[in-house]
């Protein structure tokens, strides 16, 4: 049926060559290819990455066209023995149609069909959503229709399964919100509110599973899986002035959870983790103020038993119906981000402030503090971010900050104990022309656990519009006293992680190859984290719009 469906999207496209001047095609390119190099020393090896394959890829090809009020797209996704899905050790291989949509508008009415992308409110309830470093890709795979009552009050429903990779999960959503905005004439005050209803109902193949696995368990461990679980969400942004103030609130009805970090009761080796029934909720809330140079920005949130899955035996990133906003600066520099907090579904409470202050044009300054704990007032992780900005003319311009956190490696990561971290940084940008600059990086991570102290820096040469080449290294610090170590602690003393690159850039077209050694660790995007494991090789990376 694929086969069939993209030859009658090509033909479309192809008819679309030959229309009048109102058909509009565009599309991307992305394309990342891995040659894997054995180096026991880092730990990069004992994957059949490193041991026979060798070489991974992952492709995307995006077409969009437009006419006749219409807007239709494919999308076709390569994945040639890719690790990108299950990086320690997994493999996979397939083609064909990643994505296809239609879409088309008439009059009130806005239609949709095939994979389509979509939030209510923050995504609290239900988000479909794409993040390629992750291999996160579930678009709901049905239909989407919304109506305009008028230029300010909209609805709309959709129903489908959620995508997984090239096949759907066996739960079907269905959903539907109202949104509006409501602002005086004569007033700066105004109101965008919204209400959103989810349903999620499991197949009888996940009601089976479910039910096999509670078997093993203790008699008053046990209970009667439903079919349909519900969530509603409600929420509102308020402008006043130089005030934004958003709150959403949510509730869930009993839901079969997976509490991965519980091992007790679980006599079936299909799950990780041990099943519960429970009802849950998130309050979220941001509260932001703006003027003359000054924003301050203040975010709170709550959540209890708000796993939301298509399939409790999916843990990790796959399997999402919904997204929680992360509660955590997200930071960018590479030793800042080695100990990140993944968004905790089953119960955190958490507060985050970031202030920004600009002295004057030239000196600017931003702290950012965020503290999470779990239900039971339990430290999960504390960090505090002080930076600021020195612009001189249009030289250069010089970044500096140290982060001070405090991480629980136990919940994140399995390990023992806690992570106590300093991280002083920088980072210096000069420019010798308009179109030549240099960018230096420097950061030292400074703590006794975990496999202890680092450093790392970069140097990137750039001379725009096309060429940027970079170098940087990232060192382990040595143990003044290995001896009275573990093993495990001091594996990584002394070794140095080097990458090298060169990027080439024409017009929206982008070719990247780069030597990377890369140490173990986890990879977050937007509060969704998962564990990476130590890379040895090559990376190409292509990327093109057109």
């Amino acid at each position: 049926m694929k086969h069939h469906l993209l030859t009658i999207l090509l033909s479309l496209f192809a008819m679309g060559l030959a229309a009048q001047n109102t058909s509009v095609i565009t599309g991307n390119f992305q394309s990342n290819g891995n040659f894997f190099i054995k180096d026991s020393a880092i730990g990069a090896a004992a994957t059949p990455q490193y041991e026979n394959l060798k070489f991974g890829a992952e492709s995307w090809l995006n077409l969009n066209y437009s006419n006749w009020g219409f807007d239709i797209g494919v999308r076709v996704d390569l994945f040639n023995n890719s690790n990108l899905l299950n990086p320690n050790g997994g493999v996979f291989s397939g083609q064909g149609i990643g994505r296809w949509y239609v879409h088309k508008s008439i009059d009130k009415f806005d239609l949709s069909g095939g994979y389509l992308y979509d939030q209510i409110g923050s995504g609290i309830i239900f988000r479909a959503y794409e993040e390629r470093s992750l291999l996160i890709d579930n678009a709901l795979f049905g239909v989407k229709a919304g109506y305009s009552f008028n230029d300010n009050w909209k609805v709309r429903a959709f129903a489908g399964q959620e995508k997984r990779q090239f096949s759907t999960y066996g739960a079907n959503v269905r959903g539907l919100a109202l949104e509006g905005f409501i602002k005086a004439d004569s007033s700066n005050l105004s109101f965008a509110p919204g209400v959103g209803v989810v349903a999620r109902a499991y197949d009888k193949e996940t009601i089976d599973r479910i039910a096999n696995t509670l078997g093993t368990y203790p008699l008053p461990e046990r209970f009667s899986p439903q079919y349909n679980t519900y969530a509603a969400t409600v929420y509102n942004t308020m402008t006043a002035g130089d005030f934004t103030w958003f709150v959403e609130g949510a509730y869930k009805t009993p839901d079969v959870l997976n509490d991965a970090a519980n091992l007790a009761g679980a006599g079936n080796s299909e799950i990780q983790g041990k099943l519960y029934e429970s009802s849950g909720y998130t309050v979220y809330s941001s509260l932001a103020w703006a003027k003359k140079g000054l924003g301050v920005t203040l975010e709170g949130k709550r959540t209890k038993d708000f796993s939301f899955r298509n399939d409790p035996f999916v843990v990790g990133v796959q399997g999402p119906v919904n997204f929680l906003p992360p509660m955590a600066k997200q930071n960018t520099y590479r030793l800042t981000t080695r100990f990140s907090p993944a968004t905790q579904e089953l119960g955190e409470q958490a507060l985050q402030l970031d202030v920004r202050y600009a002295i004057n044009k030239k000196f600017s300054v931003n702290v950012n503090i965020a503290d999470i704990q779990d239900l039971n007032n339990k430290e999960l992780y504390r960090e505090i971010t002080p930076e600021f900005t020195f612009k001189y003319k249009r030289k250069w311009q010089l970044l500096a900050g140290v982060q001070v956190l405090k991480y629980n490696i136990e919940i994140y990561q399995g390990k023992k104990g806690y992570v106590d971290a300093v991280t002083p940084y920088a980072e210096w940008l000069y420019k010798f022309t308009p179109r030549k600059s240099l960018r230096v990086e420097a950061q030292y991570l400074e703590t006794e656990e975990e496999f202890g102290s680092w450093a790392f820096a970069l140097a990137e040469l750039a001379w725009a519009p096309h060429w940027l080449l970079y170098v940087s290294d990232m060192y382990k610090v040595k143990h003044a006293d290995p001896e009275s170590l573990d093993p495990d602690k001091v594996k990584y003393d002394g070794l140095h992680y080097p990458t090298v690159g060169i990027v080439y850039t024409q017009r929206a077209n982008r070719f990247e190859l780069a030597f990377v050694k890369q140490v173990e660790g986890i990879n977050c995007a937007g509060g969704i984290c998962r564990y990476e494991p130590t890379f040895s090789g090559f990376r190409a990376k292509i990327s093109s719009s057109f």
